[in-house]
C-alpha cells in the first residue's frame, strides 16, 4: 500500500474512532490498531493527533459538500434545497458516523476555544465556511435561504443525535418530507 493509500485508510479510521470517542476520548493507538499500523508509523503520516483529527474533520465536511453539490447540480431555488436536504438525510442515514463526527467537531472546537486555543478551530471554521459557500451558491446566493437551510440542518442533527424518533412531537414543526424515516 502506498503512503497516500495508507494515509487515506488512517483518515477513514480516524473518522470512525473520533466519531465514537471524540477528540479527547480517542487515542492514536486505537486509530493505528484499526488501520493495522504501528503508532510510530501513524506519526510518519501525520505530525500529531490534532492533525489526524483535522484531516478527519476536513473529510467529513468535504463529503457533505460533495453530497450537496451533486444533489443540487442543475437545480435552482426550492428544487436545489429539497434535493440537498434529501441527499443529506440519506448521507446520515447511510453513514451515521458522518453525523457523529460533525457533532464531535463542534465539541472539540468549543473545548479548544474555552481553553484559549483558537488556532485549532480555525481549520474547522474554514471548512465549515466552505460548506456554507457550497449551500449558498446552490441556493442562488440567497443569504436567508442559506441560513434557514443550515439552521434546519443543525436542528435535525441535534434531534437525530439525541435519538428522537420521527413520530415524536419535537418533529411536529417539520413538514413530513423533512422528518427522518423510521429505522
Amino acid at each position: 500500500m502506498s503512503k497516500e493509500e495508507r494515509r487515506e485508510s488512517v483518515v477513514r479510521a480516524a473518522v470512525s474512532e473520533f466519531a465514537r470517542g471524540g477528540y479527547h476520548g480517542t487515542s492514536t493507538e486505537a486509530i493505528a490498531q484499526r488501520v493495522g499500523v504501528s503508532q510510530p508509523y501513524l506519526f510518519r503520516l501525520f505530525p500529531n493527533k490534532q492533525a489526524i483529527f483535522l484531516a478527519a474533520a476536513e473529510r467529513c465536511l468535504l463529503d457533505t459538500m460533495r453530497v450537496f453539490t451533486k444533489a443540487s447540480e442543475g437545480l435552482e431555488g426550492e428544487e436545489a434545497l429539497e434535493a440537498m436536504g434529501a441527499a443529506y438525510q440519506q448521507l446520515i442515514a447511510d453513514d451515521p458516523e458522518k453525523l457523529l463526527m460533525q457533532m464531535q467537531m463542534y465539541v472539540a472546537v468549543a473545548t479548544a476555544e474555552a481553553a484559549g486555543d483558537h488556532e485549532f478551530g480555525d481549520a474547522v471554521r474554514a471548512g465549515w465556511q466552505e460548506l456554507w459557500e457550497t449551500v449558498h451558491l446552490a441556493l442562488g446566493a440567497d443569504v436567508a435561504g442559506t441560513t434557514t437551510f443550515l439552521a434546519y440542518g443543525m436542528l435535525i442533527n441535534t434531534l437525530v443525535s439525541l435519538g428522537f424518533p420521527s413520530g415524536h412531537r419535537v418533529w411536529s414543526g417539520f413538514v413530513e418530507s423533512k422528518r427522518p424515516s423510521e429505522g
